[in-house]
Formats: structure tokens, sequence, C-alpha cells
């Protein structure tokens, strides 16, 4: 600032404008580039589920053309891969509203003086050196500094996320620049007057930064995305494998031509690729967004559904998050009583210091259409609300002392008066503000026993409210400083935003879950640190750190002791951006909440950024995944339950989906080794793929979360999709299902009949299709079976009814055994099916109760 010209008092010229304007360019907020659509389709078809899907279709396809097969394949695989495209494409298309809500936010006009004449010009055309006129209401279009002003207050919630106004003083010297002469783009002038001049403007502003963040800030990918991808290579690789494999084997050991050695492996390939998963993915979580509505979280990207329920920290806002966001007067103390009360317990001295509170205030609260509207600032809403609850009113106490005067507050002074009429004739002086503003005439002792009581509430991070009275005869003149002197002191009253109830029970919630819980605020470091010992959010040995202190650490030095600290106070949106990533570098899967500009650009850094829907911004809404309807952190938790409840559900489809897949590469495999070339056609295993498994699995989504959920550590980022005894699980089935279907065809083929192939296909199909979906009982739940939960998912009942009698119907109808290959078969046959599909189901209740008895053998050595 050392460097900066004051403008002439008349203003800047027309042509000094039009020069400004040119050099600096307009004052808005540039996007970045956005790429074209086919560079996003491109993009979204380089992940790789979505080149494994593409893989699949083209070998539909080649089978469709040159093998005389239909499209069947090709269309329902195309269909999935045009949807994965589309859902991903919307995603991106939702992130970029951000800065779309974050431009809105410029005003179409605001007013300046040029040319020594006031006028009213597009708010884009404001340049460096302009001087800009505010009032009340007006919104701030640039940055800038204060040149004069009267009582003006500026609300900068929209940076900072604290609602309460700031005062601005005029600017004294150029040197020396201090916060509360300068005020910022996108603020609100809440009281006052003033001229400022404009110092930056479009992206050089505080809200410019916050813009430039935004386009700079990239979403990381989501862990189920990562873990997803990589199954999917696995696959492919396993499938590419196995095709070569099986191409080689049919051509060397069974001497066929290429066409049919080609079709066992294009076969293969359709087998390994689990069509339905991506869906599958899709509709489990477009469910979890309809329970978590319910439980008040709105998610605006899917994917964040099982994000939320992996989350190892989650980085709070304190106002209105974990906090009320309502002053509440809490303690109160009089010069008659040796210690301070608390609010709820009033004194008959308590009274009257309440009723002089009441006499000076000018805040109201009214009841609109059912919703309580307020006027006045937070510090006199809360005296309002102290009336309220001890059944006063201002307008009560006005009835005996009715207001003839007001000398209003002003932030050189730092003190409110009010003159009332006694009902003696006599007038009655009342002053409040802060507690060493108030000439108060000090009996012998008295000023320092206030004083340490006014230290004490600092100490507990109260705001504090000081009230003196003066009681003057009749006709005494209005003269505010006479008026105002020696004043008799009536006592002190602290105040702060209360936690919510609920808060604690969701934080030892949290704790319990795995999950650690820290603050990062823009208040004060003493209110910051007793509101998180009050919740217990702050435990022994934790650390309180200062944006101040914050920003002399490098990247290195936050890494280090970043796990140690659970309080940020007076951050910037920098700030918090380096919070998260630090967090994230250590492996973390981080949620962050916000409700302000200043917000957006950590939310959009952080896995599952979280806005609050009563008092967000709509740029901090539109840069989150999720949005609390009740700014609750308590809501937050209720969604991390849903989350780890859809995770597990989609890890049960996976379950469902991948352990036959891999029984089927198998089955294949083995046949051919044995000489029994393909005993199943690709038409069969996509029907299996898609209709069989496909249709059941979607009704997985539906299962209630396990009631040990939140008792278990939240996944790691690193962690594979198949830890936690999901490895173990898909590598039984796998086996149960191969070793199954490969002596069903052997039964069906060389048993049951005279070494035909057709009957062992079609046995082997059924016990295949119907075993694979039976055994999905034994997958919705870790616990063994009961009555209970076969019956607790009517949906998925009634869809296992409507398969298995498509699949009967499809085995028996003459005209569509044709289509798929299948022959009727003899009672003997379907005997060894209606034993056979009860197989794995069997098999992995008999593993599920072998574990349990030596998890209790275990438990009982232990206790021993």
């Amino acid at each position: 600032m050392t460097n900066l010209k004051l403008t002439a008092q008349q203003g800047l010229t027309t042509q000094e404008a039009s020069q400004r304007l040119n050099q600096y360019g307009s004052n808005q907020l540039v996007a970045a580039k956005k790429a074209s659509i086919w560079r996003q389709i491109g993009h979204h078809l380089a992940d790789v589920s979505s080149l494994v899907l593409l893989f699949a279709v083209g070998l539909a396809s080649y089978m469709a053309l040159f093998q005389g097969g239909g499209w069947t394949k090709s269309i329902v695989i195309g269909a999935i891969l045009v949807i994965n495209v589309i859902i991903g494409m919307y995603q991106e298309a939702s992130a970029e509203k951000a800065l779309a809500a974050l431009q809105s936010m410029s005003l179409p006009t605001t007013t300046v003086r040029r040319e020594d004449i006031a006028q009213s010009i597009d708010a884009k055309d404001v340049v460096p050196g302009d001087l800009v006129l505010l009032k009340a209401g007006d919104q701030v279009p640039a940055d800038g500094i204060v040149l004069s002003g009267t009582n003006l207050a500026v609300d900068e919630a929209v940076l900072t996320g604290e609602s309460v106004p700031v005062d601005k003083v005029a600017l004294q010297k150029l040197t020396g620049l201090k916060a509360d002469q300068q005020v910022f783009s996108g603020t609100a002038v809440t009281a006052g007057t003033a001229v400022i001049q404009v110092v930056t403007t479009g992206m050089a502003t505080e809200l410019g930064q916050i813009a430039g963040l935004l386009n700079k800030t990239k979403k990381r990918a989501t862990p189920l995305q990562g873990r997803l991808n990589r199954l999917s290579g696995w696959l492919t690789a396993f499938a590419v494998m196995g095709g070569m494999a099986i191409f080689a084997l049919s051509i060397w050991m069974q001497n066929q031509g290429l066409a049919d050695s080609l079709m066992i492996g294009i076969s293969l390939a359709v087998a390994a690729v689990p069509e339905t998963l991506p869906i599958i993915v899709t509709i489990s979580l477009a469910h979890g967004v309809k329970r978590m509505a319910k439980r008040n979280a709105i998610m605006r990207r899917v994917n964040a559904v099982e994000t939320i329920g992996g989350v190892d920290v989650i980085a709070s806002d304190k106002t209105g998050t974990l906090t009320q966001n309502q002053m509440t007067i809490t303690r109160y103390w009089t010069p008659q009583s040796p210690t301070a009360q608390a609010a709820s317990e009033l004194t008959h001295d308590g009274r009257e210091l309440m009723r002089y509170l009441g006499l000076a205030t000018n805040a109201e609260i009214q009841t609109v259409n059912g919703e309580e509207e307020t006027v006045g600032d937070p510090t006199e809403l809360a005296i309002v609300r102290w009336l309220a609850k001890n059944a006063a009113s201002r307008k009560g106490f006005e009835e005996s002392a009715p207001r003839l005067a007001e000398n209003p507050f002003d932030s050189t002074k730092k003190t409110m008066a009010t003159l009332h009429q006694l009902k003696d004739g006599r007038r009655l002086v009342v002053v409040k503000g802060a507690f060493d503003r108030l000439p108060v005439a000090w009996p012998a002792g008295g000023f320092e026993q206030a004083k340490q009581i006014h230290d004490a509430f600092g100490q507990q991070a109260l705001r504090v409210l000081a009230v003196g009275y003066k009681v003057v005869p009749a006709g005494t003149d209005v003269n505010w400083e006479m008026l105002t002197q020696g004043l008799t002191f009536a006592g002190l009253v602290g105040m702060i935003d209360p936690p919510r109830p609920e808060v604690i029970t969701a934080i030892r919630e949290a704790k319990a879950a795995g999950i650690k819980p820290i603050m990062i605020t823009g208040d004060h470091m003493v209110t910051a640190e007793a509101i998180a010992k009050e919740i217990e959010l702050l435990s022994p040995g934790q650390l309180v750190m200062s944006g101040d202190e914050l920003r002399t650490l490098t990247d290195a030095e936050l890494a280090a002791q970043i796990k140690q600290v659970a309080v940020y106070a007076r951050v910037s949106p920098t700030d918090k951006i380096r919070i998260v990533q630090a967090w994230q570098k250590t492996g973390a899967t981080v949620a962050m909440t916000g409700d302000g500009v200043n917000d957006a650009p950590a939310l959009k850094a952080a896995d599952v950024g979280i806005a609050m829907g009563i008092t967000g911004t709509e740029v901090s809404k539109s840069a989150a995944d999720m949005v609390l309807t009740d700014d609750n952190f308590a809501t937050i938790i209720s969604a991390v339950k849903e989350g780890r409840t859809v995770y597990q559900n989609i890890l049960k489809a996976v379950e469902f989906l991948v352990g036959v897949n891999f029984a089927q590469i198998f089955l294949m495999v083995g046949a051919v080794l044995m000489g029994w070339g393909a005993p199943l056609l690709a038409e069969q295993l996509l029907l299996i793929n898609v209709l069989a498994d496909g249709i059941p699995g979607f009704y997985l989504s539906r299962e209630p979360g396990e009631k040990a959920a939140m008792k278990q550590p939240p996944v790691a980022n690193d962690e594979s999709l198949f830890a936690r005894g999901l490895g173990g699980r898909l590598a039984t089935r796998a086996v149960t299902f191969t070793l199954l279907t490969l002596g069903a065809y052997g039964l069906g083929r060389f048993v049951l009949s005279a070494n035909q192939p057709a009957i062992g296909m079609t046995v082997t199909f059924l016990i295949l299709a119907i075993g694979s979906m039976i055994d999905i009982y034994a997958i919705k739940d870790r616990q063994p079976l009961t009555w209970a939960s076969l019956k607790r998912n009517p949906r998925l009942n009634q869809a296992l009814f409507v398969m298995i009698g498509l699949l009967i119907v499809v085995a028996v109808v003459p005209g569509l055994q044709g289509i798929f290959g299948l022959v009727t078969l003899p009672l003997s046959a379907w005997a060894v099916v209606a034993v056979g599909v009860f197989v794995p189901t069997a098999v992995l209740e008999l593993k599920k109760r072998w574990g349990q008895r030596r998890q209790l053998q275990t438990t009982r050595l232990l206790e021993d």
C-alpha cells in the first residue's frame, strides 16, 4: 500500500477511468476454460471400467457381425457404458456451478463519484482508484480502503464465515494499513455510510483469489472409484490372459478352427466382465441419496454417498454447525453478588440488570408465517432472547419508562445510551457497551471486583457487555456527554454461541467409529478452544493453532504435526486448503464443512465438501458434495452411517457378481482343459450376468446397515477391495461354483445322458444361474441366516421369485430354448438341479458358523 496514491476528492475523470479499464480489465470473475464435450467424453471413456466395457462391446459386436450372433450383448453393454459416461459428466457439471454462483454475486450497478458527480455505473466497469459511495444495504463492488465514514459496519460472513458485522474506520495514513480500514468485494454494508477508494478489482480481489482457487482446485477420485478401477483392471488382465489361453488350448488340444476358438475366447471375455456392476453401484448410491435426504443430508454428488462412509477426518466449522449460531447470555454478575450467576438463576438485582439491558436494546424477534425473523445485531438479539425466557420484553419495560432519546452505538465510543421518562417525573439514563468505556463512579474496590469478573468471563470465551445507569432530575437537557458521566454500575453479562446439545454425543460416536473431528474456524482462539473443550472435541494433549502460526509452517512441518492439532482459529481460505491437503497426504479421507464464500475452495478440495443449507451461501453449496438442511454436525454422523451401509452393500454386490464371474472363467478353462469344449455359450453367460445376477443384485442396495458398521475403523484409501474377509469369501464362492458346475456338466453330459453336451450345458446353466441367485441370501447378511433376515428385504424376494420363474421358462419353452442353446431335461437332471442350486448357500452358511465358532473360542481363550 506504500505505492497507493489517493484519488482526488472529485474522483476520476472519464478518460482516467477508461484508461484504467483497459489496463486492469473488467471487474468480473473469470472461469477456467471449459473442456470441449468431446474431450469430456474421452476423459470418461479412458476410465479403466469404461475401457473394459468398450472391450466387451467390441467383442460382442464382432461376434454379431462375423459369427452370426445377435446384437443383444452389444446393445446392453453399450447402454451401460453410455449411462456411466452421462453420470460422470453430470457430476462435473454440478461442480462447475460453484464458480457460476460466485460470479452471480457481482452487483449489476454501483454508485461512484467521477468528475465530482455521483453516478450509477455497471459494477463491472469499476476500476482501481474509483471513489465508491456506500450506504447501509449496499454490497461492496471491489476491494478498497475507507477514506471517510460514519458508523460503518460491514458483514464479512461470505469471506470469514463469522456473522457478526465488523466495524470499519477511515484511513488515517497510507502506511500501516489495518484490516478495519479495508472493505472487500462481495461483503455487505449493514450500517452507516462511507466513501471508499477502490484498490483492486476482478480476479485481484479477495473474492477473485477464491475464484482462482476454485479454478485450480481439482476433486480427488473417490476411494470407491479407485478400487473399482483396480478391480476392472484385474478382471481385464485376467480375461485377456484367459481368453488367449483358451484360444490356444482350443486350437491345440481340440483341433478346432480359428472361428470356433475365437468364439470360445469371446465367451470367456464376456464371462469375465460383470456388466451390471456399474449400474448396481449407481443404484446403491442413488438409494443412499434418498435415505440421506430423509436425514437432512442432501447429496449433490452421487459418489460422495460412499465417500462420506469412509471419512477419517471431519473438519468442521464452529458457528452454526457445532454451535447454535445464536448468541446466548449464559452468565451475569451484579455488584451486590460476590460471584457470577447462571443466566437462568435470576435474583432481584439480576432482574434489574435485565431491565436496564431491555430498555437499551433495539433488536426485535418476530414470528412471520410460522418462521422466526430477527432484526438487530447478534448481541442485542441475545438480550431479547434472555428477556423472552424470563417472561419479559422491551415493550413491557418501556410501558413504565418510555424512551425519550437515544445516542446510538458507534465504533469510536463503543457504547450506546438511551434516555427514559420515569413515572415520578425524573429521567433514567442507561448506558451499555464495552466495560472499559463506561464512565462509572466506582466505589472503593468496586472497579477491581468488576474487572476480576470481566476477565473471568473472557477466559471462559464469553463476550462481555457492561451496563450502567443514572437517574437525573425532570427536564434535564439531552446533553449526552453530561448525561453519561458518573454512572452507577448495574452489572455484566457474558454471552456465547452455545454448542448444539446433540453435538457431544455425535462427537463421541465419531471417535468410536475411528473418525477424528477437528474444528476450523475464523473465530478467536480462546472462543474456539473453550467450545472445543466443552463438546469434547479437544482432548488432553491435542493442540490449538492460529492461522498466523499455521502460515509460519512449511508443508512438511504442517504434515509432521497435523495429527496433533484439533482446533484451528483465525484461518484464511488458503489455510483451509492446506489443512485439507495435509490430511489427504497422510492417506486420510477428509470431509469439511463450510458456509461462506471463503470455504468454497476447501470444500471442493475435500473428499466430501459439506455446505450449510440454512446459513450457507450459494457459492459454498455449489462447491459442496453434501448440503445439511439443518446445519447440524450430528447429521454428518448420520450420513456417515448411511455411507458405510452403502459401501457395505456395494461390497456385497461385488461379492455377489465377481465370485460367479471368476467361477465362469475357471469353468470355461477347466472344461476345455478336460477336452469337453465350451460348457456354456456367450448368450447363456450374458443371460446369467445381466438377468440372473444383475436384476437381484439391484436390490442389495436396500439392505439395512450391519449393526457393527459404526464400531469399525474407516476403510483406508489404500485398503484393498478384498480386505476384511471379502477375498476369502470370493475365493470360497468361486471354488464352490467351479467344482459344482464342472461336476454338474460332467454328470449331465456323461451320466444322465449318452455324451450329449446340450444336456450338460442346460444342467450347468440352471445350477449356475439359479444357484448364484439363491446364495444372495448368504451374502446379504454377514451373520448366519435367520427367518427374520430372509424376510427383511421383500423386494429382493419378489425379484428372485420372478427371475427364477423366467429362467425356468427359458429352459422349458421350446422356442426360447433354441435361442439360448438349451434343451429339454429328463426328470433325473431336474433332480440334480434342485439339489445343486442350494449347495453354494449351504457352503457359505457353514463357513459363517465355523468362523463364528472360531471367534468365540478365541475370545474365551483371551478371557481365560
